[in-house]
């Protein structure tokens, strides 16, 4: 009995600190600058500008790190530069749901919907539905969201992969020259390129000339190659092509 209390409380406060303690301000400052998500992991930073207690639009970092959701993971001593991470997964997939909503047109209570039918649908095999959703997806953004930046859009799909990396593995664009996204499920292995204003045929061949499928080649499932074109003029999912790959 006693374990099960335990565990029924520990259910409970799943979360509970970050829920509890994520101020919306941080949020909001980085909405107004557009900052890029994908550069909060392995950040790299001085010493002075971690100590800076001034609220800076224009530079989130100092704040976040003051209130916790990223912390000093590495120190090299010669530059003396700090690198920052989030501490742990709790915290990256929490402070990623909540900033969520600034970034896209999904309310915060939505959003566990739209990723699990994201996650489904790459489960099933079905990239056309996949896809299709998150044509819809894009589609349902204000206006104000759709007069924003490339680097707003590359965002997004950032989010939804990471998202997705709760329940799926999940690799995102790196400077080592991965592809765009990589999302492995029980059966597939999914690799994804997408360009703005270009075509998915030459998505698919960047695909193959930067051989973004050879780490995965000895692997039992089955390997699906998706190119995707975002129109800039449509600001959307444009077309795409799907080819599986058998090892």
């Amino acid at each position: 009995m006693r374990n099960y209390v335990t565990e029924v409380i520990y259910r409970m406060f799943e979360n509970y600190w970050f829920a509890s303690g994520t101020p919306t301000f941080l949020a909001e400052m980085l909405k107004k600058t557009h900052y890029d998500l994908r550069d909060l992991d392995g950040i790299e930073v001085t010493a002075a500008s971690l100590t800076d207690d001034r609220a800076d639009v224009y530079n989130p970092v100092p704040m976040i790190y003051q209130s916790g959701y990223l912390t000093i993971k590495d120190y090299d001593e010669e530059f003396r530069l700090y690198t920052l991470g989030y501490p742990n997964e709790e915290v990256r997939y929490g402070f990623l749901n909540f900033v969520a909503p600034f970034y896209t047109c999904i309310p915060a209570v939505e959003t566990p919907f739209y990723i699990g039918r994201f996650v489904n649908e790459l489960r099933s095999g079905n990239v056309d539905a996949f896809l299709t959703r998150m044509r819809a997806f894009f589609a349902d953004f204000p206006y104000e969201l759709n007069t924003r930046t490339e680097k707003h859009y590359q965002v997004v799909f950032y989010l939804i992969f990471k998202l997705m990396g709760q329940f799926t593995q999940t690799e995102v664009h790196s400077a080592q020259g991965r592809a765009d996204a990589v999302v492995w499920t029980s059966n597939y292995i999914y690799v994804f390129e997408f360009k703005l204003d270009g075509s998915a045929e030459e998505a698919l061949k960047q695909i193959d000339n930067k051989g973004y499928l050879i780490p995965y080649t000895s692997d039992a499932r089955q390997l699906i190659k998706v190119g995707v074109n975002f129109d800039g003029e449509q600001r959307n999912l444009g077309e795409w092509l799907v080819v599986c790959k058998n090892n």
